[in-house]
């Protein structure tokens, strides 16, 4: 376990504020006319899809799921799982996919083909933080806040065992 004066802030609540408003007028942008279906990713996503539904014109649906890879272990199975499914039907909706973070692509590779099986006009993905380098499935990230080297980070619904998600900036973990 780390204590608080561990995380060093790597990006501070101004300029998240600032990149998630520019994600809203681009999203804003690419679905004039159509009305967009959000589905966060629970529970890390939750934060960043408030912030950022609040900064898109068009008309919006939210929905929320949870899925896991890592059931009680610290690494991934690579088996990812529903643990909520959706309240409402997509089919024919153009859906967005909001996530906290993108790592391996495993996750969002099988919930974007798990969208489309179920009738999604079309599926796009938005994360506010992506971490290339860790990519071990391919997955079109549509949308991105920011690309972060390998750093284990926290804040901004990001957590360390449920803890710190409420932090207003995003950090990392000085070991």
């Amino acid at each position: 376990m780390f204590d608080e004066k561990q995380i060093e802030v790597m990006i501070d609540r101004e300029t998240l504020e600032k990149r998630i408003a520019e994600l809203g007028a681009e999203i804003s942008r690419d679905y004039a006319g159509k009305e967009l279906y959000m589905i966060c990713v629970l529970k890390g996503g939750a934060m960043f899809m408030t912030e950022l539904s609040k900064s898109i014109t068009v008309p919006v649906l939210w929905d929320f799921m949870v899925l896991s890879s890592y059931g009680n272990d610290l690494i991934s199975s690579g088996e990812v799982s529903i643990k909520k499914n959706l309240d409402g039907s997509i089919d024919g909706k153009h859906v967005l996919i909001v996530e906290d973070i993108v790592d391996t692509g495993r996750t969002l590779c099988f919930l974007s083909e798990y969208l489309m099986k179920k009738g999604a006009a079309s599926v796009k993905i938005a994360t506010m933080l992506d971490k290339p380098s860790r990519r071990v499935v391919p997955v079109k990230v549509d949308y991105t806040g920011f690309s972060i080297e390998d750093e284990f980070v926290v804040g901004y619904g990001l957590d360390y065992a449920q803890r710190y998600r409420n932090l207003p900036y995003i950090g990392y973990v000085k070991m």
